[in-house]
């Protein structure tokens, strides 16, 4: 039985049910008075700000620049921080720190990470394949041109819509060799496959506009070639590159408090990625020799098997959903997945994730929360202006991650499985993956590890051989890792906080707590920190207290 929403709670109850509720109603902005608003409009300014401003066309971060910005940042700053939101309701309040963690992820970009200065894959303008969570993975830089919004053939305003987007590579190339000073070594290696791949998409782009204006022709061929002029630099430019590319553990522990606002050090996500290596590890084991007299599972094995099974694999997972009350189902959600199911692989040429889909499509259609998510943000924005659209700095890894891998793990424990309990080891097997790969990310932050330590750990410990040293998924999780602090770890650590989260309302709910109203109210409050989903959802606000230095 479908249903898009229900009365979860009783009128009466314990009082910290009552609390609870109270913190969690929906509260109009314009109830707070004045201040609220004054936050929306700082927010409004802030989010113009962050835009740079233009040198050449292009987007501008010479060092001058930079330099001059974060002096303005500082201001801004002060002026949040002149704002006590307090007194307004816990909706309100999440707001105002949405705000400044996005000016503290400016803020810590400009005094460690340097991304225009220390990595060349800051500067890859061109992206095939939209992300699946609400903005691209990692720094990027402010004038992306996403081909994957572009329906080809193209019309003739998109023609000249696309060549006028490409004319930035140019000049964004050219002041990027002004400012690529940094002395990151394995940052300026890995970033130099990005341009050349950049390069190799252009190439293909010529050959599928081939009928296309002269201007879009003139602007694709010179963006290419200063691509391929870029790589040559940075190729020769490499030899003089030693130094470490990880920025410190203290300054990851920062950056996770104060911009992610997860409430972890370095060291405690070292301990909690050991525990679920270790646990993924041991849960397979159990679950092989549970599983030892049932017959093997079978990989798709032609095209046509893999149209059947990926899609009867959405039906069956949609309608587990919808009969088991598991969480809301609602109409985009069918096609979110469908549409994204991909085509088969031949084995050799299969990745990690592809192998778990091609014994098992429901694996990773499970992870596929990401894409409910993103249909929920275009079918049904959140009224705050500052949570609508995706957070700045990948803010929201916590909960896109960390839900999107937390419900691998929750719905087979809810039953998903329980007619093909093979499946259950790759659900295991994906865990542990995960867990060696964040780990492998923290010691190459830390500067214990290499790249090329941290790939070989991911190899070593993800089950069955299926993560190899030839695959290009391997490097560029590894790479995205480095460049993105937190990221690496967000898949396990975010999925800690949300089963936490879990324990800590169904004890608050007791018999009243359901799967279906947890992940209604999940839904409700947006892809923003889990630390501040538990602040509203529950009514406790001890973990950004701490975090705010309150």
């Amino acid at each position: 039985m479908r249903r898009e929403g229900r009365i979860r709670h009783p009128a009466a109850g314990a009082l910290v049910l009552a609390v609870a509720l109270i913190c969690s109603l929906p509260v109009a902005p314009a109830d707070a008075g004045e201040s609220y608003g004054d936050l929306t409009a700082l927010f409004a300014e802030w989010r113009s700000f962050e835009q740079p401003e233009l040198r050449d066309g292009a987007p501008d971060y010479t060092s001058a620049s930079m330099d001059r910005r974060h002096a303005e940042l500082a201001t801004l700053q002060e002026r949040l921080g002149a704002i006590d939101p307090n007194g307004w309701p816990v909706e309100q309040q999440v707001d105002y720190h949405l705000v400044r963690a996005e000016m503290n992820g400016m803020d810590f970009n400009i005094r460690v990470l340097m991304p225009w200065a220390r990595d060349p894959a800051f500067y890859a303008s061109v992206w095939t394949a939209q992300s699946d969570t609400p903005a691209h993975e990692g720094p990027t830089h402010h004038a992306l041109v996403e081909l994957w919004t572009y329906i080809f053939p193209l019309s003739a305003d998109d023609q000249a819509r696309l060549a006028s987007e490409l004319s930035t590579i140019p000049p964004l190339l050219t002041q990027a060799r002004e400012n690529l000073v940094g002395n990151a070594r394995e940052l300026w290696e890995a970033g130099i496959g990005n341009i050349r791949q950049q390069a190799v998409d252009l190439g293909q782009l010529a050959a599928a506009t081939e009928g296309a204006s002269g201007a879009l022709r003139t602007a694709i061929s010179s963006a290419r070639e200063a691509s391929l002029s870029f790589v040559d630099w940075l190729e020769a430019e490499l030899p003089a590159k030693s130094g470490p590319s990880g920025i410190g553990a203290d300054n990851y522990t920062w950056y996770l408090r104060n911009v992610h606002l997860v409430p972890l050090s370095w060291e405690e996500e070292v301990a909690l990625l050991r525990r679920e290596l270790d646990r993924a590890h041991a849960s397979l084991r159990l679950e092989e020799h549970r599983n030892r007299n049932l017959p093997p599972l079978v990989a798709i094995t032609s095209p046509e098997e893999y149209d059947r099974r990926a899609n009867d694999a959405v039906s069956k997972y949609i309608a587990f959903l919808d009969e088991e009350e598991i969480l809301p189902v609602h109409d985009y959600m069918d096609p979110a997945i469908r549409e994204r199911i991909g085509s088969f692989v031949p084995e050799e040429e299969r990745n990690f994730f592809r192998t778990a889909i091609h014994y098992e499509p429901m694996t990773l259609w499970t992870h596929f929360h990401h894409w409910f998510d993103l249909a929920r943000m275009r079918e049904n924005p959140h009224p705050s202006p500052i949570r609508r659209g995706p957070l700045l700095y990948n803010i929201f890894d916590s909960r896109s991650e960390g839900l999107a891998t937390g419900v691998e793990e929750m719905m087979m424990h809810s039953g998903l499985y329980d007619d093909n309990p093979r499946v259950r080891e790759i659900v295991w097997i994906m865990l542990a993956q995960r867990a060696a790969r964040g780990l492998g990310s923290l010691y190459v932050h830390s500067n214990d590890f290499t790249l090329k330590q941290a790939r070989d750990f991911h190899v070593a410990w993800t089950p069955r051989g299926w993560m190899r040293e030839d695959l290009d998924l391997l490097g560029f999780e590894q790479q995205l890792y480095l460049r993105q602090p937190g990221y690496g770890t967000s898949y396990v650590t975010g999925k800690y906080l949300i089963e936490r989260l879990m324990a800590e309302r169904s004890q608050q709910l007791g018999e009243e707590f359901t799967q279906f109203g947890f992940y209604e109210e999940l839904d409700e409050l947006g892809v923003i920190p889990v630390s501040l989903i538990r602040w509203q959802m529950t009514g406790k606000d001890d973990e950004i207290r701490a975090l705010s230095g309150e």
